[in-house]
């Protein structure tokens, strides 16, 4: 797609009217009292345990973290109306390649740090962002976290997880499970991201420092003749996942470059070969959703860059 197609459509899709609701649940629950939780917990009951009486929870009000947390989300995101243009944004991408959508509410929620789970839907209607997962790289809460995973806790990054979310939803998991279906998999999400937040950086896209990406993309060739040689592609090999397309210190060729290569290597050279079959296929967005590995990586006809 030229420039000037990219910029008549991202206007189009930037004037779609769209009523996006953000609830601060976080903020409010910390606001409450023991005369206001009856009213509250009855408006969130979806949101309380049975397994925690009332009392804990007006404890956990005046809990010094949970002070201490809900103070740095107020300093992190003093404003928050930039993340939720970027959120009203997503939305607007995702609903005009998928008009059948329907937007739910985000609700933001304090979860103790819980990396794992950093966005949760409920249904259709609802999703819960755990907030206290995007507080920057070197907030204090997170620097006894591997530093692999506390690269991605920044703000910048709940788009990205909402996205994925949002793509893994739509795009099949493919029925084989050989390293190229997982790949082309993965690169389906991140070409999705490409249409969904077309103004992001690629590294940010893919969870990679900029340097990391310069490194792939410098090593590209080599990569690829290591899946070659190594007769990777179609193999069944369920490790293959853990060594190149999951998140991790670095990706396992168990060869010297390890140490210097970022983890999920394979979902950025699954990326390249979506792009590639674009690019040289006339076929529609779910056309190519639906197109099985094979076919995609036959027919990209992509070859890898080569670094000068």
């Amino acid at each position: 797609m030229s420039c000037d197609n990219s910029s008549k459509l991202e206007k189009k899709i930037q004037a779609f009217p769209l009523n996006l609701k953000i609830d601060r649940f976080d903020k409010k629950f910390m606001n409450i009292t023991k005369e206001t939780f009856p009213d509250f917990k009855s408006e969130y009951q979806f949101l309380f345990s049975n397994n925690f009486t009332d009392s804990m929870y007006l404890d956990r009000i005046e809990d010094s973290i949970q002070k201490e947390i809900q103070s740095s989300i107020d300093s992190v995101f003093t404003d928050f109306k930039s993340t939720e243009k970027d959120l009203v944004s997503l939305y607007k991408h995702i609903k005009y390649y998928n008009p059948s959508l329907k937007i739910p509410t985000l609700i933001t929620v304090n979860s103790d740090v819980d990396y794992l789970n950093k966005i949760i839907p409920m249904g259709d209607s609802i999703v819960l962002i755990n907030i206290d997962n995007y507080l920057g790289t070197e907030h204090k809460f997170y620097l006894s976290f591997p530093k692999w995973i506390r690269k991605n806790l920044e703000k910048d990054q709940i788009v990205m997880d909402l996205a994925d979310i949002y793509a893994s939803r739509w795009i099949n998991q493919p029925r084989r499970l050989t390293f190229l279906d997982q790949m082309i998999y993965e690169g389906k999400k991140l070409y999705l991201k490409d249409l969904w937040i077309p103004k992001s950086d690629d590294f940010t896209k893919i969870g990679y420092k900029s340097d990391e990406l310069e490194w792939v993309k410098n090593n590209e060739i080599k990569i690829w003749e290591y899946f070659n040689e190594e007769e990777l592609f179609f193999s069944t090999d369920r490790r293959l996942l853990n060594r190149f397309i999951n998140p991790g210190p670095f990706s396992k060729f168990y060869r010297n470059i390890d140490q210097d290569s970022p983890a999920s290597i394979g979902k950025y050279l699954g990326w390249q070969i979506v792009k590639s079959y674009i690019k040289n296929n006339d076929v529609s967005l779910l056309e190519l959703l639906q197109k099985d590995s094979e076919t995609i990586f036959r027919k990209s006809k992509f070859k890898p860059k080569i670094s000068y």
